[in-house]
């Protein structure tokens, strides 16, 4: 089979690999795609605690495709199912992992690309930020995952404020149900917000860049008592806090990450119940399409985000 290989900072190539076979317990999946993350950046720069060349398919962990054989004990995926998958060597035609990974896909969903993971994270993040009705939740970083929480939230009855430096991005979150769109670096956004909220500050405020600047201005949102959850993926170094601020104000802080597969595939679960209920947005997000030998490409778009840029992904079918 075809799987992408990091051969080096920024290098990658289509090696020609065995085909992979389900043990006991597994499932073999021909992969029609997989989503980009940006987790996979740091690997891409080449850090020095990174080895090349990488494991056929490595990195790829947003992966959706078709059963195409099931290990021993095996029972509830069958030959032909439709799945999303938590695997992680899915830059591949072909990828097999553990049946706890895969998540079987609806009728409803049809052909649809379904990148599980990050939609599984919107739906987890969502859960662990508490947003009720009447709330004012500002988002900052309106990307993929920004932009599919402002919907969630505004469902949810909040009243959302989209804080973000791309004009593209702003008209999105207007048309997911931001009640205000407000721009970094052509307005005092603390200020504005304040203004907004009767000098409160927001209740909940989302952060999902990654990045030092908006962590600093997610926290100058937060109003006393409120919650600060980060959803950005810091993954580039240390970061400085203003913990006399986040003292003063009482906030609690949620680092809305996850570790642990089962609460992975709880979240694709219910993003899957969402899609199919239409409650999921997410098909015109996807806004940049590659095949495999153009994950270079992809990933160079994921970093450096050109207008019109939220998402990512590999066309394996």
């Amino acid at each position: 089979m075809q799987a992408a290989v990091l051969t080096g900072p920024g290098r990658m190539e289509v090696a020609r690999v065995p085909h992979p076979v389900p043990r006991a317990g597994e499932v073999l999946v021909r992969m029609r795609g997989c989503g980009v993350c940006a987790s996979n950046l740091g690997p891409w720069s080449g850090p020095p605690w990174m080895s090349f060349p990488t494991e056929p398919g490595g990195l790829g962990h947003e992966g959706w495709g078709v059963v195409a054989a099931v290990g021993r004990d095996v029972t509830s995926v069958a030959e032909g199912d439709r799945v999303a998958t938590l695997f992680q060597h899915s830059y591949a035609e072909w990828d097999v992992g553990p049946e706890a990974q895969v998540v079987r896909l609806p009728r409803e969903l049809g052909d649809r690309p379904f990148p599980g993971e990050p939609l599984g994270c919107t739906m987890n993040i969502l859960a662990r930020s508490d947003i009720r009705a009447g709330h004012h939740v500002a988002i900052v970083g309106i990307g993929f995952l920004g932009a599919l929480l402002t919907r969630l939230a505004t469902d949810a009855g909040a009243h959302v404020i989209a804080v973000s430096r791309r004009p593209f991005a702003l008209d999105l979150a207007r048309r997911m149900g931001a009640v205000e769109t407000l721009r970094i670096g052509e307005e005092d956004v603390v200020a504005r917000v304040m203004d907004l909220t009767e000098g409160r500050g927001c209740a909940r405020v989302i952060e999902a860049t990654g990045k030092q600047a908006p962590l600093d201005l997610a926290g100058a949102l937060t109003a006393e008592r409120g919650r600060l959850v980060i959803a950005g993926y810091h993954q580039d170094g240390p970061r400085q806090i203003d913990m006399q601020l986040w003292n003063w104000r009482g906030i609690d802080v949620i680092n809305a990450h996850e570790r642990d597969p089962a609460v992975y595939i709880d979240g694709i679960r219910a993003a899957v119940a969402a899609a199919a209920e239409g409650r999921l947005p997410f098909d015109a997000l996807l806004t940049h399409r590659y095949r495999l030998d153009g994950l270079g490409d992809a990933l160079d778009a994921t970093r450096d985000r050109p207008d019109g840029f939220l998402k990512a992904w590999v066309d394996l079918s």
